[in-house]
């Protein structure tokens, strides 16, 4: 969108490209919940076409998620079929049961968007005591809750958002740790029932919040690992 090229000419920080598992999972990143799907992102990344979107930003630093693509098509359609998610790169919006992530396609990138180093400012992890807490800190959005990002970490996987408590201070990744790796796409939770948070496949049933998870390829490179507790 226009926000992310003036966000990425702005910043004086290259961005950091972090790949996401498949491109189911990125799909569900730019259309999932969504009250508008974001645009999506079409260039060469080290040598791989890609399709990517910026979510954050870290100190002025552009945090980008990707996912290889080799399919034609200007838009990355996504919904359901029979209850389970399906997508695909599509020529045109006809369906009117599917959302649409419309693809930008970037011939030559400035220097200035090529993906930098991991060094720098990072996320300082802070670990949480139960998925109910992680959910409970989408209480009283307007908007669609954040994003749970999941990579694994030590033979275990850590779920968890990004988040800031102001602007100009120190960003946080509040997380839970899991024996597993999360095989829905979707964690929904209820303030009224007192019951847990549960993992379901899609976000159909109604009087629930539902938060979309976005599994990573690897660990997320930007969380300070040396602050994670085993």
């Amino acid at each position: 969108m226009v926000s992310f090229y003036t966000r990425f000419v702005e910043s004086t920080s290259h961005p950091k490209y972090i790949q996401v598992e498949s491109k189911l999972e990125f799909s569900r990143l730019v259309c999932a919940l969504e009250r508008m799907p974001r645009v999506s992102f079409l260039h060469d990344h080290e040598g791989t076409k890609v399709l990517s979107v910026q979510i954050d930003l870290l100190k002025e630093r552009p945090v980008i998620y990707y996912t290889p693509n080799d399919d034609s098509g200007h838009y990355l359609c996504y919904g359901f079929k029979f209850g389970k998610e399906d997508t695909g790169v599509v020529e045109n919006t006809n369906d009117n049961s599917k959302l649409y992530s419309p693809i930008i396609k970037i011939r030559d990138m400035p220097n200035i968007l090529k993906d930098g180093n991991g060094e720098g400012t990072r996320y300082h992890p802070v670990r949480l005591e139960d998925m109910a807490s992680l959910a409970k800190l989408s209480y009283g959005l307007d908007e669609v809750p954040f994003p749970l990002f999941a990579f694994p970490h030590n033979k275990k996987w850590l779920i968890g958002l990004f988040m800031n408590f102001n602007e100009d201070g120190p960003s946080y990744f509040l997380y839970v740790q899991m024996d597993k790796k999360p095989n829905m796409p979707f964690l929904r939770y209820s303030l009224n029932n007192g019951k847990m948070p549960e993992f379901v496949e899609n976000p159909d049933g109604h009087g629930y919040t539902y938060i979309k998870i976005i599994k990573l390829k690897e660990m997320h490179p930007l969380v300070d690992h040396s602050q994670l507790q085993n």
